[in-house]
């Protein structure tokens, strides 16, 4: 449990701290750089959450974004007219979203690849068109599409980056656990894990719901963070940027998703200063990072505090357990 809790909750704290202690160092301390780092652990969660679908249970949904926005909303409208505390307010929108999650997809997750990813797809442009549309189904409050102004700014960097920590400690731990493993096994195989006696079904709906959940927490950091909800801000694009993560990092690493939004963040925001190439210089970018690492950055590696075990004498290491072999 110790060297769990060390591998997954300290490895990426750690790597965190370092970024930013970096940054403070090479750019001092400004609200700027705090935006940039404050938007890279929002979209931690995010990529890990989808890494826990599209790399862990092997399905591909298009439809983060939805997720993400009925959390925004669901907390942004519980602080602003309910006068709901902030924790509570987020932890009511991050299960809705997951509620959100398991209604998709029970009837949707029999799908498999494009036909899933459309459905996904789909559902997350209904849940913007709704919210554009709320005028005239009775939701006055969402403002359709005006949205939703004056939402109290509660998110700091301290609280995106603790939570950003505790979702990856929490998918971390849900993969290596006994359900995580049948959730691996549903991606190498679904005939065999059928055959070996696992609820495939039952398993997708479970890392959709997971991954939705966090999506939905992510939102309403989201929401706090910025001071608004729009419906502009859930886009299918928004959908897109957090495929791209997982790609760049690696379908099946969290630390690869990690790094990777963490780095295309800071890139996207460093690239502002050259606003008529950016987009050539980011889509450059990711495809020589295709073409030179196809399976991601880190592939399907993990960083563990295992890559410093050449600093102990080889008579004292542990001996290594065959599942944790491959973590780099």
């Amino acid at each position: 449990m110790l060297t769990g809790f060390l591998r997954t909750f300290v490895a990426p704290a750690v790597a965190l701290a370092v970024m930013y202690k970096v940054v403070v160092a090479l750019f001092g301390r400004n609200d700027y750089y705090m935006y940039v780092l404050t938007l890279a652990c929002m979209n931690v969660i995010l990529a890990t959450s989808l890494n826990l679908i599209n790399g862990f249970t092997g399905q591909f949904s298009l439809g983060h974004a939805g997720f993400m926005a009925v959390g925004a909303y669901v907390a942004g409208s519980l602080t602003k007219f309910a006068q709901i505390s902030f924790i509570p307010a987020l932890l009511v929108g991050a299960v809705a979203a997951a509620m959100a999650g398991v209604l998709v997809g029970l009837p949707t997750l029999r799908l498999k690849g494009d036909y899933l990813a459309i459905a996904t797809l789909g559902f997350g442009e209904i849940i913007r068109m709704l919210i554009i549309a709320s005028d005239q189904i009775g939701m006055k409050f969402l403002e359709g599409p005006r949205g939703v102004m004056g939402i109290t700014k509660f998110t700091s960097f301290a609280w995106a980056y603790l939570l950003a920590a505790i979702s990856v400690w929490v998918i971390a731990n849900f993969i290596w656990s006994t359900h995580g493993r049948a959730c691996i096994s549903v991606r190498e195989d679904e005939v065999a894990a059928e055959a070996m006696g696992v609820d495939t079904t039952r398993y997708k709906v479970m890392a959709f719901s997971i991954g939705a959940g966090f999506a939905g927490l992510a939102g309403g950091l989201h929401g706090h963070f910025l001071q608004m909800l729009h419906p502009s801000s859930y886009d299918f694009l928004k959908s897109v940027d957090y495929i791209v993560m997982v790609v760049v990092g690696g379908m099946g690493s969290l630390t690869g998703s990690v790094v990777a939004a963490v780095f295309l963040t800071v890139f996207n925001e460093v690239l502002r200063r050259v606003m008529e190439l950016r987009m050539l210089v980011y889509a450059s970018c990711l495809v020589a990072i295709m073409l030179t690492r196809p399976q991601g950055l880190l592939g399907g590696k993990e960083f563990s505090l295992g890559i410093f075990r050449f600093l102990v004498p080889p008579s004292k290491r542990p001996s290594v357990r065959s599942d944790e072999r491959g973590v780099t």
